[in-house]
């Protein structure tokens, strides 16, 4: 598929949530805007269209005229720093937002051949801002609804989904979850801490805040533990995995990512055989 870009729009009052800072709020120990921008971090061009702030990767910022103007005028802020054929389109505040969601949005706009693609939830409602449109029909209906209206500030997004040629793609059910309340914060920070979910949340957030690009195996990282505790001694485990790292680290130096796994790899399988070692020296006495 060709380069893409990507607006977000993180701008907004807040109100069901008491005027707080929705962008900003965390889930699983990430921000909002940090989660959705690791979810398009393929974008050529990131436009955040809200107020600035620290984020996980470098973006270009704009702001709405006048702030707050509501999403239309903050996409059309946003399409001023744009030089892709396609757009990916999101809100701040799908805490479950994955690459493969915007990928499968990004496949269907291009399948298709029309104007674009965007989400339906569960529910079947369309979710215009979990979206991909090609460039030239999105500018041209902006550029018609601001001479028609006078302005895009205040309008809704459905005066534009109306008049463009979109695919529905019906995403996984949580893909456009979107946190508009406490109690939908609260939904997502319990969701991302059940049983089958949890660690990928947990080595996604980790490897986030350390500045990671490397697929983790989890499975070997976990076998090399057991065995470590098992064979040896209970704090072996933590200290085992940490000498791992700190090995693959030096064998990997200045490769890719995809080395630094087969280091992991490959220095896992090491510890993993001397802990079976050990623990057939203490079972032979």
């Amino acid at each position: 598929m060709t380069a893409y870009d990507a607006i977000v729009l993180a701008g907004g009052a807040a109100k069901r949530l008491g005027g707080a800072d929705k962008p900003g709020l965390r889930v699983g120990g990430r921000a909002l805007l940090d989660r959705v921008l690791t979810a398009c971090a393929g974008a050529a061009t990131t436009v955040v269209v809200g107020d600035r702030r620290p984020t996980v990767r470098p973006v270009t910022w704009a702001r709405e005229a006048p702030p707050g103007g509501g999403p239309l005028a903050a996409l059309g802020a946003g399409m001023r720093h744009i030089g892709a054929d396609s757009v990916l389109v999101l809100s701040a505040d799908l805490p479950f937002l994955s690459g493969d969601t915007v990928s499968e949005l990004r496949a269907a706009a291009a399948r298709q051949g029309g104007e674009g693609a965007l989400c339906v939830d569960p529910d079947g409602r369309e979710q215009p801002l979990v979206a991909v449109y090609r460039t030239e029909p999105l500018r041209r209906e902006l550029a018609l609804l601001a001479t028609e209206h006078g302005g895009l500030a205040g309008l809704p997004l459905r005066l534009l989904t109306e008049e463009l040629d979109l695919t529905r793609v019906e995403a996984g059910p949580l893909a456009s979850f979107d946190c508009d309340t406490w109690e939908d914060i609260a939904s997502a920070r319990a969701r991302i801490r059940e049983h089958g979910t949890v660690l990928d949340e947990w080595i996604t957030a980790v490897k986030n805040e350390l500045g990671i690009e490397l697929d983790v195996d989890t499975g070997v990282l976990l076998d090399l533990a057991r065995d470590a505790a098992h064979g040896v001694a209970r704090p072996a485990a933590p200290l085992t995995t940490f000498l791992v790292g700190y090995a693959a680290a030096k064998a990997s130096s200045g490769d890719g990512p995809e080395a630094s796994a087969e280091a992991v790899a490959e220095a896992a399988r090491k510890a993993v055989a001397l802990a079976m070692r050990w623990s057939d020296e203490a079972e032979s006495q």
